[in-house]
């Protein structure tokens, strides 16, 4: 009882931190919040001192910050969270509609989502977690690779536009649905998927599928038991897609037009609509406390008394190795080809007569709508995106492998940060630090970590209930050295197989912060950037907006098939030990 109430504590004062911190947005960025309010109102009228006064005087802006936080906070419980400093409408009515919509697409790409994962591991599923031959995920790697806001203009142009299939703009009913579902449920399916995969390998190679099999049990409910057996381990990082898919999810929200909790939160950022966005980033924490509270109950449900029983068999390495692949060694041949034949060449050479033009010997990626050669743009942007990918992915590593072996002080924080979006995150870089090159690394880098601190934390608690590690523990054995030679050698390579897959991801948060225009500016060739400055000519020049996604599709394959060589090899030296 101690350890909840100070769980909740720590919690509570988290969220209290962050809304704080959203509160003070405009004073800690050192703008004039009355004139931010006057431009968001009327961008043409002139800043008059006397309108910018009665702004003041309006909002009760003289006040200060803390008065004005404490104002707020005092109507929570009255259900009034203030009156929108743009419009002067009812900030709750509006926050709630919008929360509402998000919900509806989170669900429907929450449901895509598990379709997709189902997909991506039925193979191993049919094979009795066998890992000889497997496919190298390349399909998978490319689909949780493509960014979401490329996959939601693809299918907005395609499907909505050109083919007329599906609309593409708006939300009036569950067919207005449907597009950006796929946008976002495709590659977050992709991830969970490859985890999954993951994880199976050990659930089928644990001694009740044996028994079970010697029983004349269908491979079927076998295959089922297995993934009951994986899912605690998985279920707190779909507690943080769930999160991510409703705050996080700007960009789909903007291109479909969809009036979700997202853009709204987004919007209020950038006119510092303080009532707007506190109330935003209120129900996202909120939402955060539920869906952790119910994703850690169902995998206590799952695990059932085992877990206090300390009766838990090792999902700890594959059942078989898998055999050594060349095919990382291709794509990593692929990708630093890329990049050796575009940096000799000048990114920010302007050539109008060449707008737009199609790939030739001379340009072999074509050109964008300024004449720029696109394979230069790609090769350096790949530079400076994927070192910037690999240090905050290393970063990630670190911080979420040492808080989640404190699950008491990260899962309250994995909630909170989690609750932020990225964009949001951002403008509170932006705010403390002032805007610049290392902004959305920064904004990045502080979200990175936290499905890496879930996996490690999930992975921890099942690993502690092993009979392996309770034998030990009776042989005299102290922490230290159960952590060392017991809980780090299990938690470590999955964990670390993760930070890996995740890798495209840190990739995607750089680029969607260029593509929304918070992280490198023109004529920066930053890929995020790249995307968003010829998604406008992706149907006449479709190989400008292609390449790109090409080459992340690339990365996303290098990174899934070198974490299955490293399972594979992880599990050629369990064999070998043995």
């Amino acid at each position: 009882m101690p350890h909840r109430t100070a769980t909740l504590l720590w919690r509570a004062f988290l969220a209290a931190a962050l809304v704080s911190a959203v509160g003070l947005l405009p004073w800690l960025s050192r703008t004039d919040p009355a004139l931010t309010v006057l431009k968001a109102r009327s961008a043409e009228r002139d800043p008059d001192p006397e309108v910018l006064a009665t702004i003041r005087t309006q909002l009760g802006l003289d006040d200060g910050p803390l008065r004005l936080l404490g104002q707020w906070l005092t109507g929570l419980p009255r259900g009034d969270a203030g009156r929108s400093w743009i419009s002067g409408a009812e900030v709750m009515p509006a926050v709630l509609q919008a929360l509402g919509a998000s919900l509806l697409l989170m669900g429907a790409a929450t449901a895509v989502a598990l379709v997709t994962a189902g997909l991506v591991c039925v193979r191993t599923l049919r094979r009795g977690g066998c890992t000889a031959d497997r496919p190298g995920g390349t399909g998978s790697a490319a689909l949780a690779a493509l960014p979401e806001f490329l996959t939601a203009s693809v299918l907005a142009t395609v499907v909505g536009v050109q083919l007329g299939w599906l609309p593409a703009l708006g939300w009036y009913g569950p067919r207005w649905m449907v597009l950006p579902a796929l946008a976002l449920g495709l590659p977050a399916g992709a991830v969970l998927g490859r985890l999954l995969d993951d994880l199976l390998p050990g659930a089928f190679g644990e001694p009740w599928v044996r028994a079970a099999a010697a029983r004349g049990l269908s491979g079927r409910r076998i295959a089922r038991q297995a993934v009951r057996r994986c899912l605690p381990g998985l279920l707190p990082n779909m507690g943080l897609f769930v999160v991510g898919l409703t705050g996080g999810a700007v960009a789909v929200e903007q291109i479909f037009d969809i009036p979700g909790l997202g853009r709204t939160t987004l919007q209020a950022a950038l006119a510092q609509d303080l009532p707007v966005l506190q109330a935003g980033t209120l129900a996202l924490l909120l939402l955060a406390a539920v869906a952790a509270g119910l994703t850690r109950l169902a995998a206590r449900l799952l695990i059932g008394p085992a877990l206090g029983a300390d009766a838990l068999p090792s999902l700890h390495g594959p059942s078989t190795p898998t055999p050594r692949r060349t095919l990382p060694f291709v794509y990593g041949a692929l990708l630093l080809g890329v990049v050796a034949l575009g940096l000799p060449r000048d990114p920010l050479a302007l050539d109008t007569g060449l707008r737009l033009q199609h790939p030739t010997w001379a340009h072999p990626f074509g050109t964008d709508a300024l004449g720029r050669d696109l394979l230069a743009r790609v090769a350096h942007g790949a530079v400076d995106t994927l070192l910037l990918a690999l240090a905050i992915s290393a970063v990630a590593l670190g911080t979420g492998v040492l808080l989640g072996l404190l699950p008491r002080l990260s899962r309250p924080l994995v909630d909170t940060v989690n609750a932020v979006p990225p964009v949001l995150a951002a403008l509170l870089v932006t705010a403390v630090a002032g805007s610049g090159a290392g902004t959305p690394t920064f904004a990045v880098a502080a979200l990175a970590w936290t499905p890496l601190a879930a996996h490690t934390s999930a992975l921890l608690l099942q690993e502690r209930a092993t009979l392996h590690v309770t034998a030990t523990r009776g042989l005299g054995a102290g922490r230290w050295h159960i952590l060392r030679h017991s809980l780090l050698p299990a938690v470590l390579p999955p964990v670390t197989r993760h930070a890996l897959l995740r890798l495209p991801g840190v990739a995607l948060a750089l680029a969607s912060l260029g593509f929304l225009g918070l992280g490198a500016q023109p004529p920066s060739p930053e890929w995020g950037l790249l995307l968003a400055e010829n998604q406008p000519y992706a149907e006449r020049a479709p190989w400008a907006v292609l390449v790109p996604a090409a080459v992340f599709a690339l990365l996303g394959a290098l990174a899934v098939t070198a974490a299955g060589s490293m399972q594979g090899a992880s599990a050629r030296r369990e064999l070998a030990a043995r």
